[in-house]
Formats: C-alpha cells, structure tokens, sequence
C-alpha cells in the first residue's frame, strides 16, 4: 500500500492524483487505519494470515466481490459513482485485496484532506466505523477483494451530511481518535 495527500485536482477519480506528499504510517493509524501485507502465495499460505486477523478482530463472515466493467456491464458506471461518494459505516470496512488494485480515500481530521491509498494484491485494510471514505478503482478497471464481516454481511453507507455528522457511530470515532 502506498499512501499520500490526494491533490484535488480535477480529472478522472481512478488517475493517482498524487500531491507528492507521502503520508506516513502514523499518521493513518492515529486515524484508526490499520494496514497488512500479506502476500498472495500458490499455496494459499496467505488465508492463515488473513484468518489471524479475522480472528484477532471478531470477523466470522466474509465473501469475495470482483469488480469489473464486464462483471458489472450496465451498472459500472452508477457504482463507481455510489462507491466515491463520501460516506462512513458504522462497521469497521475490511478490505483484503485478491487481484487487481484501487484506491481507498479516508478525511484526515481534523483538516479534512484526502488521504488517498493505493492498495493492490496482498493488501489488507481496516477503516473504523464512523471514518469518512469513498473507493474508486484505478486505471487498470478491476478488483477481487474479500470482505470481512463481524456479523452478517453488510454494507450501509451513510453519505456525509448534518445528519451523518452526529451519527453516535461517527461521534464515538471521533472520540477515540482525539485520545490518540
């Protein structure tokens, strides 16, 4: 995974937009973001890995999700389109990246920039509930992630607003993050 400061510039949301400003691993960890390398093997040694940390953080449930412009046909564009939109979870968002890449954007607080992150087959990811995100592939058009689930599976995003601003969920992360 590599990580930097998005640059807000106009153009396509699947370009790097990198401001050339790294972001350091502190920094997202006091977000609450938390991030592993694990690589891919033949063997399939990897699933051990990715079941520790299952394990470690209560997730029972998990399915695999590709994304692609042919999987998706008519649909493609609607869903890039719902994926970036800022929205937060009042779940943790768990990413383990199978083949392909994307970009996970997450709002720094209390400066509201973009972090953007870059992640690609062997990368595991943590967003907290309660953080403001969005997703996008990159250029090369597609993803397999597996999704990890404390429970049943599910997904609701909640769009940012004066509503989703004092969800308890997004209030409780921002209490937990200011401890830091």
């Amino acid at each position: 995974m590599r990580a930097y400061y998005f640059d807000n510039l106009p153009g396509d949301q699947r370009l790097l937009h990198d401001s050339g400003n790294h972001v350091e691993d502190k920094v997202l960890h006091s977000l609450g973001v938390r991030y592993w390398h694990i690589p891919i093997d033949a063997e399939g040694q990897y699933e051990k890995s990715v079941d520790a940390v299952a394990e470690e953080r209560g997730y029972k449930n998990r399915d695999v999700i590709t994304i692609t412009k042919e999987g998706l046909g008519d649909l493609y564009e609607s869903k890039l389109k719902s994926f970036y939109e800022e929205h937060m979870h009042e779940d943790e968002e768990i990413r383990y990246i199978l083949d392909g890449s994307g970009f996970f954007d997450v709002r720094e607080h209390p400066t509201d920039s973009w972090i953007r992150c870059h992640l690609g087959a062997g990368d595991l990811m943590v967003l907290p509930a309660g953080i403001y995100h969005r997703f996008t592939l990159d250029e090369k058009n597609v993803i397999k992630a597996m999704r990890l689930f404390k429970d049943e599976p599910k997904w609701i995003p909640y769009n940012r607003g004066a509503e989703t601003d004092v969800n308890p969920y997004r209030a409780e992360y921002l209490q937990t993050i200011a401890v830091k």
